[in-house]
């Protein structure tokens, strides 16, 4: 069991912890949430012993072992396999020693060992983990030498879960994975044997991979049984029932204070005027746990394009070698939303690159609109910016003819307020810095937005606000991500890159989740049956007169239920059904009934409506 008890721990006189206390049970797989600079990270580093305690402390059972991701692997001529292999000290240090000893005695102990901790199997272990993050057989034989930063992270992830320690703690590993990294990760890490402490903002990860959430809130820590949409539920139920108690508390307390007020000077009142003063004094002010900050993407629309807005016949694209995606045949309208399904290496990026117009195709022909806008987000990106200059110089040299207080108003539709905006880049988080590189993308109201991965370093509250962004945003979107809860709120078209092609997946997300965690390495697109064909895409003006009827369907509902809701607060109101007011009553409860009804009706029209609306899609 990891046991933290009554836990204080301040940087440069801030306090992140005080008192904290929580017990997690060995074997548990834990999620650890909070605001951003609440001391998440810092509570790992306390765990492991990096930072003293100022107050409390932090126990494990005797001689466990904590492992976690500090940094990338070394560029170094090692193989990838080896470095895994090493990363367990204990077999690394037995196979060593038993080429070595010559004491039989001792000969017969590392042999024991090595058969209790299954060293025989290391390798086969190694290489599955190392395939699960997208490295193939070939890729794990080459030095590390030869692979990114990005990719050295997941070596060392990978070293990480073949040592197995007894208390696994994990930073976002997410970051640097893939979407199918991710769904391999999250499958790993429900079938690990020990304790899982890990830092996430994905949300999928959160609910499917750990059995409860670790709140760290107001400098404490509080576990939550269950996922994280299943915390989320409980905390605003918490919020709701607090606030409610807040707001009648204020009221007793001011009905206290007016007597105080009142009587405080008259003698025949000076007593009870003193009992009421007492009262208020012992009131434990109930204060309701703040809300999630509300973070906020604002995209500028783009004027409407007529279809399509890209169509390909026949292209290949690559970079000096052979192409890496051949015979493309595609089109992209403005009210697309695609998601870039496929493994590791199979060419997702270099699609995105090309529909960026930062490859040239080879063959065929490819047509774009004249008009066209395109914005592009890649996470290099972000690691591109001018880490000696502040947001607002980063617009300035983008918009030289903008004055300071548009500028500064376009930062802050993106979440990067007075401060951020004169604060050099280098000093912001990875999340500031991802909203600057997403406002420069979007600067000129792209009609196509690609985003590459947008989701790396944005918290829990930034993906959210990012999805309803997306979704009310006029152009089209193609998007690249390890978040299948993005996915699965924003995209309504899927095209799978595979073997050098790129085609429809006719299947939903979760059967492509489901199929990647079954290791099906040859996936295919489900293809329509020849006597049924796939209906023909309905136009772009049938699908805008489709969206409008949907809407006003929407609204007609979301009308109606504000009518259900004033005429129940009526309803609710003990004075109606007093002595005389009986057809009053009457009268509201058959507007009540008219109401109900009127609401199914237009509920019913609504998803009949939505269901227009997807089959025009393709859905």
């Amino acid at each position: 069991m990891l046991s933290i008890s009554d836990l204080s721990y301040s940087i440069e006189g801030r306090p992140l912890f005080e008192g904290a206390s929580v017990n997690i049970p060995t074997g548990h797989k834990v999620g650890l949430v909070g605001r951003n600079g609440a001391g998440k990270t810092t509570l790992f580093r306390l765990i492991r012993g990096e930072l003293a305690l100022e107050g409390g402390g932090i126990s494990l059972p005797s001689r466990a072992k904590i492992g976690g991701v500090a940094q990338e692997v070394p560029s170094n001529e090692v193989s990838l396999i080896n470095t895994v292999l090493a990363a367990d000290t204990e077999r690394a240090g037995l196979m060593a020693e038993a080429d070595t000893t010559t004491d039989p005695t001792r000969i017969a102990e590392v042999q024991t060992r090595l058969a209790d901790i299954d060293a025989w199997s290391a390798e086969a272990r190694a290489s599955a983990i190392l395939k699960g993050l997208g490295f193939d057989t070939e890729a794990q034989q080459r030095p590390c030498s030869d692979f990114s930063g990005g990719w050295r992270m997941r070596v060392a992830l990978a070293g990480v879960l073949f040592a197995e320690p007894d208390l696994l703690l994990l930073d976002e590993p997410t970051n640097y994975l893939d979407l199918e990294g991710a769904l391999w990760l999250e499958a790993y890490l429900q079938k690990y044997p020990h304790t899982v402490l890990i830092i996430s903002h994905d949300r999928g990860l959160l609910n499917r991979a750990v059995g409860a959430i670790l709140h760290l809130d107001d400098r404490k820590l509080t576990l939550y049984t269950g996922s994280y949409d299943t915390f989320a539920k409980t905390r605003a139920e918490q919020r709701a029932v607090l606030v409610a108690e807040a707001k009648k508390q204020d009221v007793r307390r001011a009905h206290l204070q007016s007597f105080v007020d009142r009587f405080k000077a008259k003698a025949s009142k000076a007593r009870q005027a003193q009992s009421r003063v007492k009262m208020l004094e012992k009131m434990d002010t109930i204060t309701p746990p703040a809300e999630a900050a509300k973070h906020v993407f604002t995209f500028p629309a783009p004027e409407e394009l007529s279809p399509p807005i890209i169509n390909m016949e026949s292209i290949s694209v690559g970079y000096d070698g052979p192409p890496v995606l051949r015979n493309l045949g595609l089109r992209i309208d403005q009210d697309d939303r695609i998601a870039l399904l496929g493994r590791n290496g199979q060419g997702k990026s270099t699609l995105s690159k090309f529909l960026a117009e930062k490859l040239e195709g080879t063959g065929g022909q490819i047509t774009r609109h004249s008009k066209l806008r395109i914005g592009y987000f890649a996470q290099h990106q972000v690691d591109e910016l001018e880490l000696h200059e502040t947001p607002i110089q980063h617009l300035q040299r983008m918009r030289p003819n903008e004055a300071p207080p548009r500028l500064r108003a376009r930062l802050a539709g993106f979440g990067l307020m007075a401060d951020q905006a004169e604060t050099e880049v280098g000093r912001l988080s990875g999340g500031q810095k991802a909203r600057l590189s997403l406002l420069l993308a979007t600067l000129d109201a792209p009609h196509l937005l690609i985003l590459d991965e947008p989701t790396n370093h944005l918290d829990i509250e930034s993906r959210e606000a990012l999805v309803e962004a997306l979704t009310s945003y006029t152009g089209a979107v193609v998007l690249v991500s390890h978040d299948m809860h993005l996915l699965s709120l924003v995209a309504d078209r899927l095209w799978l890159v595979h073997d050098g092609s790129v085609t429809n997946y006719e299947d939903d997300l979760e059967t492509y989740r489901k199929m990647l965690l079954a290791g099906d390495d040859n996936p295919k697109p489900a293809k329509p049956k020849a006597e049924k064909p796939k209906p023909k895409r309905a136009s772009h003006d049938q699908v805008q007169a489709l969206r409008a009827e949907a809407r006003k369907a929407e609204a007609r509902v979301q009308k109606l239920n504000e009518m259900r809701d004033k005429l129940a607060k009526k309803l609710a109101d003990p004075e109606l059904y007093e002595k005389g007011r009986e057809g009053e009553a009457e009268t509201w409860q058959k507007k009540y009934a008219e109401v109900m009804n009127g609401l199914d009706r237009a509920e019913a029209l609504w998803l009949d409506a939505q269901e227009k609306l997807e089959t025009a899609l393709g859905d």
